[in-house]
């Protein structure tokens, strides 16, 4: 019964707190850490069971990385190099070393500054994301640049969670939870070193092989039809990389799920993947961000409210000003700089994976834990006032400097472009292929856009030259054939009838599960789509309006088999 209250209290509270939330125009994710503290030990009332939560919390984080993954956009990184790597390396620099100063101030030792720091220099890609969506901004340069700089961000925290356990004896971890080397700083060198070369070995087996087995599999499995068995894979396929990676090559689950998702991605199916895992990457997000909440204690507003000022301070203005600086450095426009200082001034999900594992390694307490999350809490209430005020200072400064960064903000315009057009390419050749399917076989205008895009996928391809016999009579019934170029002969006793492109051919021994009854000879060179027996029986099976077009015909053609009967049409 514990699992099934702290489950099903869980989505109550956070699916009111949520809605309460997005009343009061704020990001959901704050009415979900709102769920979290009314459930956790520090509030009274139902206290859920906080070991539960977190290992609950896990498999959150592994499909919020996987997620992150799966829309992780090599090309959209390249063409915004120029300004969110060298601006996101050195923001995330300077942010740590503001944050271990404020911590040095405290009387905190290095490893609690760092992690404090690490923390804070991060922001939260979901609350990016629906802060752009809101504005419209998604697709424009700037939003680029800014989901660019957080994709850094993100992979630059993932290597931290990689090496933070390997060197927290080192900082001052304290307890049980320091898995440092004894030593000295010769082994922790050794460790860092066999770590990184895990990590590649990991990195180069996911990119060499997992672009071939990952896409073979989900067209695979696509083909069965089965929208549940899709969905499993691809679970199966986030879960079992990120579990298998952590056995294997000890990197962290989040790296494991972070590249199926960069895997999986690659694939054409990949929307369909996203569109299909979201339900339950969602759901356990919400746990995620719940957990984290059952781990404040709300008092610390109270108690340390000077510090809890500083934190917000630093994560509001601090971060924001770095992050503008670097931008206007780069020689990009001032209304750039903007938008992405506002992005920045917040912090989320992996600001709580890195504070939690600094807690796991005792190179934090659980006090740095409640500042980080009330600096989070409050700057993510806030994230919408910093927007509001870097508009009223775009339309102010627009005058000031009209061309400063104007020659890189168009080059940078047209390399967005020349991706987005790639983009639309790939996406318009899938629907042409579509179109085509439904002119060339009026007969699939009775189906759906997904029942053609699995169509496609049922469908082999093959061939014959004039002459070759592609049906035989007396043989079992093995595929049904639709002629997409070419011409096809139909013989018959007495008779032959000609079958040209858009026409099909092969279903009545499907249909009646007994053998050919007449030979098919192909007298031009032709090239066919076939569906073989298996795949036509379930597609059939799933649509039954087309399953009664097909078995019409097939009555239609039976009797034109008979002797004597109307010379025209078409059977096998």
């Amino acid at each position: 019964m514990a699992l099934v209250a702290t489950v099903a209290i869980s989505f109550v509270l956070a699916a009111g707190c949520g809605y309460f939330a997005d009343r009061l125009r704020l990001p959901p994710l704050v009415g979900y850490l709102v769920a979290g503290i009314l459930m956790g030990p520090f509030t009274p009332g139902f206290t859920a069971d906080t070991a539960l939560a977190t290992q609950l919390a896990e498999i959150g984080v592994i499909l919020l990385m996987f997620g992150v993954g799966l829309h992780f956009s090599a090309a959209d990184l390249i063409a915004v190099r120029g300004v969110a790597i060298p601006g996101a390396i050195g923001q995330i620099i300077l942010a740590t070393l503001l944050g271990i100063g404020l911590c040095t101030l405290w009387g905190w030792n290095l490893g609690a500054g760092l992690v404090f720091g690490l923390s804070i220099s991060v922001a939260s890609t979901v609350v990016l994301l629906k802060a752009l969506e809101e504005r419209n901004l998604v697709n424009s340069p700037n939003g680029r640049v800014a989901i660019g700089w957080l994709i850094v961000e993100d992979l630059a925290m993932v290597l931290a969670l990689v090496l933070l356990p390997i060197v927290a004896e080192v900082l001052g971890a304290q307890g049980a939870g320091a898995h440092g080397t004894e030593g000295g700083a010769t082994p922790v060198a050794l460790t860092i070193v066999l770590t990184l070369a895990k990590l590649g070995a990991f990195a180069v087996l996911a990119i060499v092989l997992g672009p071939r087995i990952v896409p073979w599999l989900l067209t695979l499995v696509a083909r069965t039809g089965s929208r549940e068995l899709f969905t499993l894979t691809v679970l199966a396929i986030a879960l079992g990389i990120a579990f298998g990676s952590a056995m294997l090559f000890g990197v962290s689950f989040a790296l494991g799920a972070f590249f199926a998702g960069v895997v999986m991605s690659e694939s054409h199916l990949s929307h369909r993947a996203a569109a299909d895992s979201l339900p339950l990457q969602n759901a356990f997000s919400v746990l995620f961000f719940v957990s984290v909440g059952m781990l404040f204690n709300p008092r610390i507003l109270v108690d340390q409210p000077l510090a809890v000022l500083a934190i917000l301070a630093l994560i509001t203005l601090g971060k924001s000003l770095i992050a503008a600086g670097f931008v206007l450095m780069l020689r990009y426009p001032v209304s750039m700089a903007l938008t992405v200082a506002a992005s920045l001034a917040q912090i989320g999900e992996f600001s709580f994976i890195v504070a939690g594992l600094g807690v796991s390694l005792g190179l934090m307490s659980q006090e740095g834990y409640d500042l980080i999350l009330a600096g989070a809490i409050l700057s993510i209430t806030l994230n919408p006032l910093m927007f509001w005020a870097a508009t009223k200072l775009k339309t102010a400064l627009s005058g000031a400097v009209p061309s400063y960064g104007e020659r890189r903000i168009k080059t940078l315009r047209r390399e967005l472009d020349v991706i987005k057009a790639r983009v639309e390419e790939k996406e318009s050749q899938q629907q042409l292929k579509k179109q085509q399917l439904v002119h060339t076989f009026p007969l699939f205008s009775e189906v759906n856009e997904h029942a053609l895009e699995e169509l496609l996928l049922l469908f082999r391809p093959d061939s014959a030259s004039p002459g070759d016999k592609v049906i035989r009579v007396g043989e079992r019934g093995d595929a049904m054939y639709f002629i997409a170029s070419g011409a096809a002969e139909v013989r018959l006793p007495g008779n032959s009838i000609m079958l040209e492109a858009g026409a099909f051919f092969g279903e009545m021994a499907l249909l009646s599960g007994g053998l050919r009854t007449a030979d098919v000879i192909a007298v031009d060179f032709c090239q066919f789509l076939k569906l073989d027996r298996r795949d036509f029986n379930i597609f059939m099976a799933r649509h039954p309006r087309l399953r009664a077009a097909v078995s019409d015909m097939a009555r239609e053609r039976k009797k034109m088999n008979v002797p004597g009967s109307i010379k025209s049409g078409a059977t096998d």
